[in-house]
């Protein structure tokens, strides 16, 4: 846990984003998480993993903006990819995932309406081309204004999904919200720092909590999209929907680009819908930090990474 905090403490501090960007070796690292920094590359991942039977969800990486410009840059960026993502035909197989603080939401001056303004016409353009988008959950303190922002695009986009964390106390109470016809939410454990007072601190306790929340999605009528590598929690899914006789369409797994490949490609030749996460673009620091944060393998591959590559 010690290792896990000083990672995420890490994802945040300046000095080290240059440190780290700036090591050669890095990026080829990076790779095996983040499916390239330009539209073009991201793109060549979809076409491989839509061949293997993979659906995806594609983040374009950037955080935490200061201005409203760069809040327009990243509404514009997803603007691009969703135009690139037309001709493929692709459908709901290929969605995007969006952070409404890279979208202006933490602005001082109505951070919260910037952010909904300038998502909106992203939601739009993917309703026009016959796929969705997905809210990803940030820091507690943001859960309120995302929901929000959430239940307004709703009105016009119905099949906006969300994100939730079991991680947090107050999970169980909004995925009881959230477990509603046409509603579309990717359950997972939670990657960011939080204090006791609003979120599990001990492993087990989170993935109780997890399966507590996974329980409620699945049983309500909604369309539950586990995002998690945990064998047990797989199996969980699949013994939930087996027990309510959920049709497989009815349901996804959502897992990280890079991680777990191998099982990726199992579950979708038996069937499932498998939906992978994928991040691209430059500003790939916080997200990669995250990954190392949450299991030690990833941290361990990096190390040896460094120690062996010039």
């Amino acid at each position: 846990m010690l290792t896990q905090k000083a990672l995420l403490a890490a994802s945040r501090r300046a000095s080290l984003r240059r440190m780290v960007t700036g090591t050669p070796v890095t990026r080829r690292v990076v790779d095996r998480f983040v499916a390239g920094e330009t539209l073009l590359e991201a793109l060549d991942v979809v076409r491989t993993l839509t061949g293997e039977g993979l659906a995806v969800t594609l983040d374009h990486l950037g955080e935490d903006v200061t201005t409203r410009a760069e809040a327009q840059r990243t509404r514009d960026a997803y603007l691009a990819l969703l135009d690139a993502l037309a001709p493929l035909g692709l459908g709901r197989r290929a969605e995007v995932s969006v952070k409404l603080s890279a979208f202006g939401q933490a602005l001082p001056l109505g951070g919260h309406d910037v952010a909904l303004e300038l998502v909106r016409p992203v939601a739009e353009a993917a309703t026009a081309m016959g796929t969705t988008v997905t809210l990803d959950m940030e820091e507690s303190g943001t859960v309120d204004s995302t929901l929000a922002v959430l239940a307004e695009l709703r009105r016009d986009h119905p099949g906006t999904g969300a994100v939730l964390q079991a991680m947090l106390h107050r999970t169980e109470d909004d995925a009881r919200a959230l477990a509603t016809p046409g509603s579309r939410v990717r359950l997972v454990k939670g990657a960011y720092n939080e204090p006791a007072a609003v979120a599990h601190q001990d492993k087990a306790a989170v993935d109780a909590a997890y399966a507590r929340c996974l329980e409620i999605l699945v049983r309500g009528p909604g369309h539950p999209m586990a995002g998690t590598h945990d064998p047990r929690l797989i199996e969980l899914l699949l013994a939930l929907v087996d027990r309510t006789g959920r049709d497989p369409d009815s349901y996804e797994f959502q897992l990280l680009y890079g991680i777990r490949p191998d099982e990726q490609l199992r579950l979708a030749a038996a069937g499932h819908t498998v939906r992978a996460y994928v991040p691209y673009g430059v500003d790939w620091y916080g997200y990669f930090m995250r990954r190392l944060a949450e299991r030690p393998a990833n941290l361990q591959f990096f190390l040896r990474s460094l120690a062996t590559k010039n």
